[in-house]
């Protein structure tokens, strides 16, 4: 089975979900994001990791990583297996010198051991085509960018997802379209992934 490699390219303040963050995933053979919420203990794993910072104590993770290690245990890769209601499911992989080990796992928590133990992570094409954004560099897609930007200017921050998607609903797919673009831009991915579910629930429709 096709299986797509990703990298953390990043965390960002959530703008829909007070104390929560935006992990943002990247397809290493595309220019597609794939961005998810997680909880702030989740965020200050990875982003200790992504800096290279030592704690002066063990956090969480990396007593899971230590605990492991004693123990001869190894993590060989994370797989982001299913999409279910909006919510992330993950795979860890662990081998431990005689079996491979599968163990479910919160995404959240999956991402920062990877980082730990450098291990690689993988999704499936079809969680990618269901929730990845694309970087569109086209030069007549970036004049839209420009051209709709006094629309999306005017929107206001809304405290909720529901009310996001609401707040969306009265714009027509082209305007849409165009709004994604802006928002990739400005790296709010977070809003280009709640636009992306408003498109395709019209498309289905």
């Amino acid at each position: 089975m096709k299986r797509i490699k990703l990298s953390v390219l990043g965390l960002s303040y959530s703008q829909t979900q007070s104390g929560a963050y935006a992990l943002i995933l990247a397809d290493e053979g595309s220019n597609q994001r794939i961005p998810i919420i997680i909880g702030s203990a989740e965020a200050q794993a990875i982003a200790i990791e992504l800096e290279s910072l030592k704690p002066p104590r063990p956090l969480t993770h990396d007593l899971f990583v230590d605990f492991s290690t004693a123990f001869g245990i190894n993590l060989i890769e994370v797989n982001i297996s299913k999409l279910e209601e909006g919510v992330f499911y993950s795979d860890l992989i662990f081998d431990n010198g005689y079996n491979k080990i599968r163990i479910d796992s919160r995404t959240s928590d999956a991402i920062a051991l990877a980082l730990k133990f450098k291990c690689p992570i993988y999704t499936s094409p079809e969680i990618l085509a269901k929730t990845g954004i694309i970087l569109n560099f086209d030069k007549d897609a970036e004049e839209k960018q420009t051209e709709s930007a006094a629309k999306t200017e005017k929107q206001a921050v809304p405290t909720s997802s529901t009310s996001v998607v609401n707040s969306y609903a009265e714009y027509t797919l082209e305007e849409l379209e165009d709004m994604i673009h802006k928002f990739i831009e400005n790296e709010e991915y977070e809003k280009a992934s709640l636009i992306r579910d408003e498109i395709n629930k019209r498309k289905m429709q």
